[in-house]
């Protein structure tokens, strides 16, 4: 990923296109910022999940700095906000639609044998080892909660269906 960013940017550069250039040049600083961070804890740098991570969570900046702008009236910050959000997915992998994650959670709950809420964690944790940076966990989690609650719904607290039955 690092290297069709560094392509991009010479693409950019080539091209004269200055947003374009400033929010690669950003995105190469940030995977250069985790890179020594992680150094200096003794690790040999970052891996592609955490070059992943990074860019969503510069994503999640810039959708917040543009609704902080949309609604302080300064419609044209806000524009160059999404501007910079377009530029940064280019660099994401494909994300998975609303119907593929939802069978794909459902796949999963399947999978680890989850019946209930306290099961939520073990399904995020291998929804994020096998689709990093596929699908929006936040989502996925509001999606499998759902699925957890409706497989407890008949229950009761201690587990029992209320006749006796566990």
């Amino acid at each position: 990923m690092r290297d069709r960013i560094n392509a991009a940017l010479k693409v950019a550069q080539d091209d004269g296109d200055k947003r374009r250039c400033a929010t690669l040049r950003l995105m190469q600083t940030a995977v250069k910022d985790r890179e020594a961070a992680a150094r200096e804890t003794g690790k040999d740098g970052v891996n592609e999940a955490e070059v992943i991570e990074i860019l969503q969570k510069m994503i999640s900046q810039r959708e917040i700095s543009a609704v902080e702008f949309e609604s302080g009236g300064q419609l044209d910050l806000a524009e160059q906000e999404r501007t910079e959000q377009d530029i940064i997915r280019e660099f994401l992998p494909q994300q998975l639609s609303e119907d593929e994650m939802r069978t794909i959670c459902q796949e999963m709950v399947k999978d680890i044998d989850a019946h209930g809420l306290r099961d939520i964690g073990r399904c995020m944790s291998e929804l994020k080892t096998r689709y990093p940076g596929k699908m929006d966990f936040m989502q996925a989690s509001s999606v499998v909660k759902d699925m957890l609650r409706a497989d407890n719904s008949g229950k009761t607290e201690n587990g029992s269906d209320g006749k006796g039955n566990a």
